[in-house]
């Protein structure tokens, strides 16, 4: 399946909040009794990396696919179609977390049928810390190596770089302010992005829709493009804006994968994007 069909989830907010204004649920007195069911490879991820024997479902996602330590686990749903709530239900979580905005109806479902749920948003790593520290609580783990972790990717980070723009589509020319997942990754990395205080017509949240005046105007010196799967760097060649700014000019064009830069997606494509931002920015 291209990335591209996760293009309206990346600009579907990926933090930790609970979608039924209720706490975690306390992780029961006998702790082998946690079952979780991630709806999201990033939670799958962290639930994974905190107790792994708690995780009892995934979702069908490539990052998991290529991952053995996910290998024997039931997948309960696949790219964009909805959960198959029977097997879900069939596999007795004490708690299913999905993303807010995605898995909606199936949550609110599973709260019918008295399966306790959590809505995550991870819009920003204040969210990624918070949402590590409040799974961490309920499966009575550690939290503290990941958050290291997250400490040691953000240590990368330049003192001060050139100015840059991160386009994600073409049709229209998104970009991400400071308020996405993309933006705040951006800003903790001390990247100067352009579009990070602009504000305008979007369809998506964090993400403002740039007229090629405006591309023009900012003349970006350095331009991060996100492969979502579609050649979207080959796409935006044919844009008549494209030769005429200094990034361009200047050979500074840099491709990004969608998963670590727009959506978290999991801890090791959030390490690799602080790692390729760290080189290209030293």
């Amino acid at each position: 399946m291209k990335r591209s069909l996760f293009l309206p989830l990346l600009l579907l907010p990926l933090a930790a909040c609970s979608g039924q204004d209720t706490p975690l649920a306390e992780p029961p007195a006998d702790e082998s009794k946690t079952r979780i069911v991630a709806l999201t490879s990033l939670t799958a991820d962290l639930v994974q990396t905190l107790e792994s024997e708690a995780l009892v479902g995934i979702p069908g996602n490539e990052l998991l696919r290529g991952d053995d330590r996910f290998a024997n686990l039931p997948t309960v749903s696949e790219g964009r179609t909805e959960p198959d709530l029977e097997q879900i239900v069939a596999l007795e979580p004490t708690l299913v977390i999905g993303a807010a905005g995605f898995h909606d109806r199936t949550l609110q479902r599973l709260e019918e049928l008295g399966t306790p749920t959590l809505t995550t948003e991870v819009n920003s790593w204040a969210d990624l810390r918070d949402l590590t520290t409040a799974l961490a609580t309920t499966l009575e783990a550690d939290p503290q190596p990941l958050l290291d972790r997250y400490d040691a990717c953000l240590a990368q980070a330049p003192t001060d770089s050139p100015s840059t723009l991160v386009l994600v589509s073409r049709q229209p020319l998104l970009s991400p302010n400071k308020t996405s997942w993309a933006g705040d990754f951006l800003a903790q990395f001390k990247v100067n992005n352009v579009a990070a205080d602009l504000q305008g017509e979007s369809p998506f949240d964090g993400y403002i829709t740039l007229p090629e005046e405006k591309v023009l105007a900012a003349n970006p010196d350095v331009l991060l493009v996100v492969d979502a799967g579609e050649n979207l760097l080959e796409q935006l060649k044919s844009e008549p804006f494209w030769g005429q700014i200094q990034a361009t000019q200047q050979g500074q064009v840099h491709s990004f994968d969608y998963f670590g830069l727009v959506n978290p997606g999991s801890i090791a494509s959030i390490e690799r994007t602080c790692e390729q931002l760290g080189r290209l920015f030293d």
